[in-house]
């Protein structure tokens, strides 16, 4: 009997995740296919929800998934360790060393072989080279970052709070570089968490005095991939919550005191967040000799196939795919990594068969933007109305939250998914509405 074939996912993130998991409920108990994922962390947390545990509106021990567990309910491989090289020749993935906090080692280097890989292991911040940056400003990359950016905002309100002297100008501001998505969310969110935390009885803190959001954008607007219309809409709902919006102007410097503008001025702040631009891991560049490209993606074809190798393929953020009828790639979107999922679940068992790939299409499904409690504005895509349709408010929150429930439902399933939602419902009522710790 031929032994199983070897499918090695490298990557836990939304894309990776759902793959493995809807191929080792297809293929774990049987003997066809053995599948494989390689993840670093220990846990998992829909991105898009991580500005959300930044801004402490969001609890990560009520959504965060171990994969140790989901791996043997879902009857796939679960290890933990990080890819820092590939030999296509032999097939294998090279693994480092993990460690611990005291760097003592829980798990050596190895080889993992596979006979189809794919890489999934979306993007980091891209800063661009800003001097300071990667010392001074918080990425939003990892769950880890976003709770200690969290602690960091909860320890600045305790601080000044506590000292004999008057809050300093500054000492409660936050800027954050980037208005894209996750820092427009960010800072409608923190609009809110801030004044929460000291509403919990930090009498000597006054928020319209003392708290300061600044969103900083190099682009002449925020949202700057999204329709004009999303972003003026939100720039409106920002400018009555007091969220200060720079638009049009580029970073020089970040300082552990604030923000240098290229344009010679400064903006105070305790914390500053970086959420300016992604690219690929530095790893992937030319791994294996694989193509990538100026940002590290891997260079993919319409089969998501890497360009270099038809037996490996990527997709979500570090893919650099293809999109029919334009010259830019399929954006690094969590709809794009979704979809992607999708279609390699079904190209596997025409891998398996030996049966010729289909190409990927993608479907703009249209753009949403969350501003917590206050509003969500953005569009759905001609698939529903034959053109693009602007939705605000309370609609539009409902198909924002939609989204995250197809990737609960993907990893647990319908009714599990639904009773999630019931005790995160009930769970909430009696607990703050903002992490104080």
């Amino acid at each position: 009997m031929a032994d199983p074939h070897r499918i090695v996912i490298v990557g836990g993130g939304a894309g990776g995740l759902e793959l493995a998991t809807r191929l080792g409920n297809r293929y774990g108990k049987g003997k066809r296919a053995q599948v494989t994922l390689v993840e670093r962390s220990r846990t998992h947390l829909w991105k898009p929800l991580l500005h959300a545990v930044a801004a402490g509106s969001l609890d990560r021990a009520q959504h965060e998934l171990n994969y140790l567990a989901q791996a043997h309910w879902h009857h796939f491989t679960y290890r933990y360790g990080e890819m820092v090289g590939l030999d296509r020749d032999a097939k294998e993935v090279l693994l480092g060393a993990m460690l611990d906090e005291e760097g003592r080692e829980i798990t050596p280097a190895s080889r993992l072989g596979y006979d189809t890989l794919i890489i999934s292991v979306g993007s980091v911040t891209n800063d661009f080279g800003t001097p300071g940056a990667a010392q001074h400003a918080i990425p939003l990359e990892t769950l880890d970052q976003a709770s200690r950016f969290n602690r960091r905002l909860v320890n600045a309100c305790l601080r000044a709070n506590a000292q004999p002297e008057p809050v300093r100008p500054g000492q409660l501001h936050v800027a954050i570089i980037g208005a894209g998505a996750t820092g427009t969310e960010l800072a409608a969110e923190l609009h809110r968490t801030v004044r929460a935390v000291v509403a919990y009885g930090l009498d000597r803190i006054e928020p319209e005095r003392d708290i300061r959001i600044m969103l900083v954008e190099a682009a002449p607007r925020i949202l700057p991939a999204l329709p004009e219309r999303i972003s003026a809409a939100t720039s409106e709902l920002l400018a009555k919550m007091g969220v200060e919006v720079h638009a049009g102007t580029r970073v020089a410097e970040v300082r552990a005191d604030g923000v240098v503008l290229a344009d010679g001025g400064f903006l105070p702040a305790e914390l500053t967040v970086w959420a300016a631009g992604v690219k690929g891991a530095d790893f992937l560049k030319e791994i294996g000799g694989l193509e990538t490209n100026r940002i590290n993606q891997l260079k993919v074809l319409p089969t998501l196939q890497t360009t270099r190798d038809e037996s490996i393929f990527a997709l979500g953020d570090c893919a650099s795919c293809p999109r029919e009828g334009s010259e830019q790639p399929i954006p690094p979107r969590a709809q794009a990594a979704h979809q992607q999922a999708s279609h390699m679940y079904t190209q596997i068992e025409r891998i398996l068969d030996g049966k010729p790939l289909e190409p990927f299409v993608y479907r703009d499904f249209g753009s949403l933007v969350s501003l917590g409690k206050y509003s969500t504005v953005g569009s759905l895509m001609g698939f529903l109305v034959g053109k693009s349709m602007f939705i605000e408010g309370y609609f539009a929150r409902l198909m924002y939250r939609s989204l995250y429930k197809m990737h609960q439902t993907a990893l647990h399933g319908g009714a599990p998914t639904a009773w999630r939602s019931l005790a995160s419902l009930v769970s909430q009522r009696a607990e703050p509405g903002v992490k104080l710790h």
